[in-house]
């Protein structure tokens, strides 16, 4: 079905960089925005020459042993690399970055046919959506709306839900994760660039759905949903990746907050807003959130302060509280205090990485499996671009 307008998802444009600002009195001053960007290209240009380019080792971790865990294109988290790169072009105009970026993205290409993950956003619209944005390349526009296409596959009209993981068929019959709501960027954006309502209408069912049952009542999520296909009634709440079904894990509730908060944004529906600026408040002001706001891996992890923090949950949110600052005028300024000191912590020798070719470190992939714990993780340093990028842009026009 074609649709010549789309209300609000027109008005809340896919731009990354929508926010605007009064500044704070606590706020950072607006050189260093610039000046931490400067030294991101600096370190990433630096970087190009001691890894290759690989499409079987996309940079994803370390090893144990220091070593880069790097993986091909399938990985949820390929699209990343390429991501992180076209963002710091778009700051730079360095073609060193371009010419590295466009290498990157291509191994992603294949991945637009892949029917078996939830996870394509991630690995097409952070790679080719950001190369589109920036360049207009319609032949990265047309990998976008075949991933789109290969996405829907996964909705399931009983459940309302696009089909998360594949695994564990013994257990789930069909389970939804709160990281999908990541997901949905893209398909708002296929409608956008397509003028199809089905990429749209499907994303925003899943958002109503998520919010319907994966939301405690304290604005924080469980981590899976497992629904019955054939009544689409819940089945199972769990939190996979947490401490516990009950516990609120931390980059669960950032997912949580950066999703809504885009919801939002593409939708214009009050209820992801206001959800959003609850669970901006859970997150922030919870009394196991450490004073420099860099989140332990599970909000309710047994052994705090004894437990790793989480640099990628900390960016993810930040992202998701600028998002939100133009929207609740009467928080901005408490959501700026908030982000500006999270990106200070970030840009810290305390988080800054020295292993090529990651920004940051003290990241936590997932403690139940024991798997990338305390260790540097290219989706934060994706986030952390991001929100450095956006938070440039609002000091920007701050100043005119």
């Amino acid at each position: 079905m074609k649709i010549s307008t789309l209300g609000f998802a027109c008005i809340f444009s896919l731009c990354l960089l929508s926010c605007t600002q009064e500044k704070p009195s606590d706020a950072l001053e607006d050189p260093f925005y610039d000046q931490q960007l400067q030294s991101m290209v600096d370190k990433a240009v630096g970087y190009l020459g001691k890894i290759a380019i690989d499409s079987t080792a996309i940079p994803r971790s370390l090893q144990k042993d220091g070593s880069l865990y790097g993986t091909g294109s399938r990985d949820w988290t390929s699209g990343f690399y390429p991501g992180q790169l076209w963002q710091l072009y778009e700051y730079s105009q360095k073609e060193e970055l371009m010419q590295a970026v466009a290498q990157w993205t291509a191994f992603i290409e294949k991945e637009k046919y892949d029917t078996h993950t939830h996870d394509l956003g991630f690995k097409v619209f952070c790679s080719f959506g950001q190369g589109y944005r920036l360049t207009q390349n319609e032949a990265y526009k047309e990998v976008i709306l075949q991933t789109a296409a290969t996405l829907i596959k996964r909705y399931h009209e009983k459940v309302g839900c696009i089909r998360s993981w594949d695994f564990n068929r013994e257990v789930w019959q069909f389970p939804v994760i709160i990281d999908n709501m990541m997901n949905l960027e893209m398909l708002f954006a296929a409608t956008r660039m397509s003028g199809d309502s089905t990429y749209y209408n499907i994303a925003y069912q899943h958002a109503l759905t998520t919010l319907k049952n994966h939301i405690r009542e304290d604005h924080s999520s469980y981590h899976v949903i497992d629904y019955d296909t054939l009544s689409g009634e819940i089945r199972l709440r769990q939190t996979h990746q947490g401490f516990s079904d009950a516990s609120s894990w931390a980059r669960g509730q950032a997912w949580n907050l950066y999703g809504f908060s885009m919801a939002y944004r593409e939708t214009g529906d009050e209820r992801f807003l206001e959800h959003a600026k609850g669970l901006a408040q859970f997150f922030y002001t919870h009394p196991r959130l450490p004073e420099d706001l860099i989140p332990y891996w599970d909000f309710d992890a047994p052994h705090i302060p004894n437990e790793p923090r989480d640099a990628s949950a900390a960016a993810i949110a930040t992202c998701g509280l600028l998002m939100l600052c133009d929207w609740v005028p009467e928080e901005k300024k408490q959501y700026l205090s908030w982000a500006d000191k999270s990106l200070a912590v970030l840009s810290s020798p305390t988080y800054q990485s020295t292993h090529a070719p990651f920004l940051l470190k003290h990241s936590v992939g997932s403690i139940p499996d024991s798997s990338e714990v305390d260790v540097p993780i290219v989706y934060a340093d994706y986030y952390y671009i991001e929100a450095l990028m956006k938070r440039n842009a609002m000091a920007k026009l701050a100043q005119k």
